[in-house]
């Protein structure tokens, strides 16, 4: 990286880490809306109306105001960053992220989709399906931060293994969670 450029480089990753932020916060709220909207749909009218017209609204400001825009600024920093360092490309982390980062972006897209899918009404997954493809946004955003930190350090098999636990764990907690409400008569 030329000296001269490190002063930008920083502010890019400035950039990079707010809108990762916000760009994670809007895909969690996001699929939270999705679950509550999907479990409107059972309610019996006049409630099951006002509530799906509201998510409606709700789920398409989140994401024009939130989620699409601070995911092209988040990919945008990041293409700056590599621009300006592109020695970063041949580092194996680096690899490693981007492969986990195109994954993000594709789960951003299946978002963008569910979103039209309620809009018009169609209720493909149960909010149990949905609270488990919320928590794989959890699961994208572990795997980059902990290969962004430790870099060439981290053991692959360990870090694997740490990920599917991980994946493990929450889906335990999401199956225990669906249990405890079907007790309650949620």
């Amino acid at each position: 990286m030329i000296e001269s450029l490190l002063p930008y480089y920083r502010y890019f990753i400035a950039v990079h880490i707010v809108f990762v932020i916000s760009w994670m916060a809007g895909l969690f709220y996001i699929l939270s809306l999705f679950i509550y909207h999907t479990e409107a749909n059972a309610k019996s009218e006049p409630e099951k109306s006002i509530l799906l017209n509201q998510f409606v609204k709700m789920e398409a400001t989140l994401w024009k105001i939130i989620c699409a825009p601070a995911m092209v600024i988040t990919v945008l920093a990041g293409v700056s960053m590599l621009t300006l360092n592109p020695d970063l490309l041949s580092a194996d982390w680096m690899q490693v992220k981007l492969a986990f980062v195109v994954g993000l972006l594709v789960y951003h897209f299946i978002c963008r989709n569910i979103v039209k899918q309620l809009k018009n009404k169609q209720f493909k997954l149960s909010s149990f399906q949905l609270r488990l493809w919320r928590e794989l946004a959890t699961i994208f955003m572990i795997a980059i931060v902990f290969v962004v930190i430790l870099k060439s350090a981290i053991n692959w098999i360990y870090g694997l293994i740490g990920i599917m636990g991980v994946a493990m764990a929450i889906m335990i907690a999401v199956k225990l969670y669906k249990n405890y409400r079907k007790k309650r008569g949620e």
